[in-house]
This record gives structure tokens, C-alpha cells and sequence, in this order.
């Protein structure tokens, strides 16, 4: 029997991962299957013992993953296990007793505002498709926080301009209502205006390639990337970075932990937590520089 591949599809099917995560999950499950084969073992749930878990972190640390890397390949295979435990395929789970190492704090890191604001107030995309579509893209990723999954999931029928608020599709298929900035309004419907220009058509996915394709997670990549570099040397310049810069910002301005953790899609509270982190850092900075006995 194919214990992966059995746990995989009840991923899919049972807790409606998605295909991004599901790869994530075949790619750690692979990687300790080599690992066994290598010590000339296998995946079989009978054979795999704490001692061989054990012995794959440490494996792992030798070769430089990080304590983030290592602890989301020992998550994925805590969820095997327990499934393999619900299954009745195993007696005991291996992982009973596996301690981590310490997982080491990583702040999100996130573009200042100053920068942000010189962008897309006084930079020129231009007003063609491909201008308009790429403000619209990092604009709403800035202002409404989403994923970059969800950005390439929106369709033109997710808008809503009457209540102005977009709906978005997250992690698991879950659904959320999010409100438009007042001011982004006009923009968007400009790009739809354009992209109906450009396309013939108001229906299907909101954000297109040049070729009229769906957007995919690499292009916005590459667009996010190329426009933040203009305005920031941090080194991490991606999607993910707008999405912190939403959260750290709002933050900043008052918005409260539950109302930022509903707009991002975050299932717990603890998730949304590592921003304040990251603003009292940045208070840390302002009392350094501003005060006079610091």
C-alpha cells in the first residue's frame, strides 16, 4: 500500500489543501523517504522509529537547513503519523518523545512607508494594460494584505464596487470579505476598464498576463520585484513583503491585532502576533535616535 500517496489525497480531498501545499507536504515526505533509503530503511509505519526521526533533524542541522526549514518538515510529518495513528495502520507514533530544536525568531521584514508612498504616488507605470495592471497588482496586494495565491485567484466577479470590497479565496478554500481603500477605487476600475479594452471581455480572471493568460505566482513575483527595487536596497523584495508592510502599517496606525488577523486570512491570533515584534523594534529605533539619555 502507498502511504503517501493515500495520505496526500486526503489532504486534498478531506482538508481541501492546496496544490501549493500539497507539493510542499510530497517534497518533505520525499526527502525523508530518501533519508530512510539512504540508512537503508523505508516509509513503511511499522519500521520508522523516533530514533530515525531523530536522526533526519540532526541530518538536517549538519547540512544547514534552518530551525524554520526543519520544524515544517517535522509538521509534515506529524500530520502523516496521525494520520497513519486514525488509519489504524500504526499502534504508536514515532514522533512521541522527538524534541526541536528552538525555533528561532524571524521578523517579518516589510518596507517603510515613506518609500511605498513615493512609489505609487509619484512613479510612472504608465497608463497601458501592462502599466496599469502592474500598479493595480502591487496597490492592492499593499492595501488589502492578501496572499499571493489569492491575488492570482481573484475574479472581475470577486468585485464588488457597489459595497467596495473584494472577495478572496485563502488557504483550505475559505472565503473572506475584504474592504477597498477609497482612493483605490478609481484605479481599479481603470485597469478593468483597460483590461476589457485589451481583452473583449468583464468576465474570468482579474489579473491577466500580457498574452491574456491567468496570472501566475511567478509573474507577480517578478513584478512586485522589479518595482520595489526601485525604491528599497532591503533584500527580500516579494509579494509576501507587501503583505507584511499592509500588516506592520496598520498596525502602526492603530488598527487593532483581531481586525488585522480577519483581513489576512490568519486562523489564529498567533499568527498575526509577530507584528508587534516588528513595531516595538521599530519603537526601539525612534527612542534610540529621538531620545536624549538613549
Amino acid at each position: 500500500m502507498d502511504y503517501k500517496e493515500s495520505f496526500l489525497t486526503y489532504l486534498q480531498a478531506e482538508k481541501h489543501y492546496s496544490p501549493n501545499t500539497l507539493l510542499s507536504y510530497r517534497n518533505d515526505l520525499d526527502k525523508f523517504t530518501d533519508f530512510l533509503e539512504y540508512s537503508g530503511e523505508s516509509l513503511n509505519p511499522d519500521i520508522v522509529t523516533s530514533h530515525d526521526i531523530r536522526a533526519w533533524i540532526v541530518k538536517m542541522i549538519d547540512e544547514g537547513y534552518s530551525t524554520v526549514s526543519v520544524h515544517r518538515k517535522i509538521s509534515c510529518l506529524r500530520s502523516f503519523y496521525r494520520y497513519m495513528l486514525m488509519q489504524g495502520n500504526i499502534k504508536r507514533n514515532p514522533l512521541d518523545g522527538v524534541v526541536l530544536p528552538r525555533r528561532q525568531k524571524r521578523l517579518p521584514v516589510f518596507v517603510d512607508e515613506a518609500p511605498l508612498k513615493k512609489l505609487l504616488d509619484d512613479y510612472d507605470f504608465g497608463y497601458d494594460f501592462k502599466g496599469l495592471r502592474n500598479r493595480t497588482i502591487i496597490e492592492m496586494i499593499y492595501t488589502t494584505g492578501i496572499r499571493r495565491a489569492e491575488l492570482t485567484g481573484l475574479k472581475c466577479a470577486d468585485v464588488d464596487f457597489y459595497e467596495n470590497t473584494i472577495k478572496v479565496t485563502g488557504k483550505r478554500n475559505k472565503q473572506r470579505i475584504i474592504p477597498l481603500v477609497v482612493s483605490f477605487t478609481p484605479m481599479l476600475k481603470d485597469y478593468m476598464k483597460k483590461r476589457e479594452e485589451q481583452f473583449g471581455t468583464t468576465d474570468g480572471w482579474l489579473f491577466m498576463t500580457d498574452s491574456g493568460k491567468k496570472m501566475y505566482d511567478r509573474y507577480v513575483y517578478s513584478i512586485v520585484n522589479s518595482y520595489l527595487s526601485l525604491v528599497t536596497t532591503i533584500e527580500k523584495k516579494s509579494p509576501h513583503v507587501l503583505r507584511h508592510s499592509f500588516a506592520t502599517h496598520m498596525l502602526n496606525h492603530g488598527a487593532d491585532l483581531n481586525s488585522i488577523k480577519e483581513l489576512l486570512g490568519h486562523e489564529s491570533l498567533s499568527a498575526t502576533q509577530v507584528y508587534t515584534h516588528s513595531t516595538f523594534e521599530k519603537l526601539k529605533e525612534v527612542y534610540k535616535r529621538a531620545h536624549p539619555r538613549a
